[in-house]
């Protein structure tokens, strides 16, 4: 055996671009995986505020964080394709019309789970006193009560102890009961959903105009310096949601905002790279042997 070669194979698989490539996939695969643990918690949580009623009309307050992160995957591989994958010359014609079409179907859904989050927020937001002489009587019926923002578990004897003697209320027109603190705490929850989807919109617009500029090649060191700050205001509200649900919320919630974090962040640093090598193509005045390489 070659102990050398091995040694040189070794090295390659090593070498710290292929590591940073695998981890940044790595990150990428696991906020897909979130996705479907989204879908379960939706799934059950949907069972029990709208029972056998989810249709069309009302399936983005059911399933609201499951499309979002759904479609917020679609568009991180878009932007991952665009601004580290496919090269320039190829960003025209057929190929980009599809990517703006898909991009386009991804921002639709993804501002439609924006307005889910609304609804959910208006949802919790209607309550109604709920007086009754005995709670414990509603175990065994089709009564839930609220343990969080999306999680409805039927009532049983150790939740009926516990809610026993309280100030209760109940969701208007929904078989769902809770505590004013337990409402409080979804409703902070629902409030950090909104404002957590309200700052990716404009972090994303903000990155669909530096990924436009630099297509046009109007993007500028100014530019990018006044975009960055930017950004980063809006990339520490971000952080603070994370922290948030990190104290309020699921662990879930937490992992998944910051997963998001990390895998923006390969994004930006694949715009930063993208400009660096155009910027020293044009400094060699568009050499045929500097043209920029996406695929690092």
């Amino acid at each position: 055996m070659d102990h050398g070669s091995v040694s040189s194979h070794s090295q390659k698989l090593l070498h710290p671009h292929r590591v940073f490539t695998l981890f940044k996939y790595t990150v990428y695969c696991l906020l897909a995986y979130n996705a479907f643990l989204f879908f379960g918690e939706d799934f059950a949580a949907s069972a029990e505020t709208f029972g056998n009623t989810v249709t069309w009309r009302n399936v983005v307050e059911a399933y609201s964080a499951t499309i979002d992160t759904t479609a917020w995957i679609l568009l991180l591989l878009l932007f991952e394709l665009e601004t580290a994958v496919i090269p320039d010359e190829k960003l025209k014609g057929g190929l980009k019309w599809a990517l703006m079409g898909f991009r386009a179907i991804c921002y639709f859904f993804i501002v439609y789970a924006f307005y889910g989050y609304g609804m959910k927020f208006l949802v919790i937001t209607n309550l109604l006193p709920f007086s009754i002489p005995d709670v414990c009587t509603l175990v065994g019926t089709d009564w839930n009560f609220v343990a969080d923002l999306d999680d409805y578990p039927p009532l049983d004897a150790v939740a009926c102890a516990a809610l026993q003697g309280q100030e209760l209320f109940r969701v208007t027109g929904i078989e769902l009961v809770g505590t004013q603190s337990a409402f409080n705490s979804a409703l902070g929850l629902a409030i950090i959903d909104i404002v957590n989807a309200g700052t990716w919109l404009i972090i994303v617009f903000l990155l669909e105009a530096e990924v436009w500029l630099q297509l046009k090649d109007m993007l500028t060191a100014r530019l990018m310096s006044v975009s960055k700050y930017l950004k980063g205001f809006f990339y520490l509200l971000l952080f603070l949601c994370a922290v948030y649900w990190g104290f309020e919320g699921s662990f879930l919630d937490f992992w998944d905002a910051f997963l998001w974090l990390v895998a923006f962040i390969f994004i930006e640093m694949n715009i930063f790279q993208w400009h660096q090598e155009t910027g020293e193509v044009q400094e060699s005045e568009f050499s045929p042997a500097a043209i920029p390489d996406k695929s690092h």
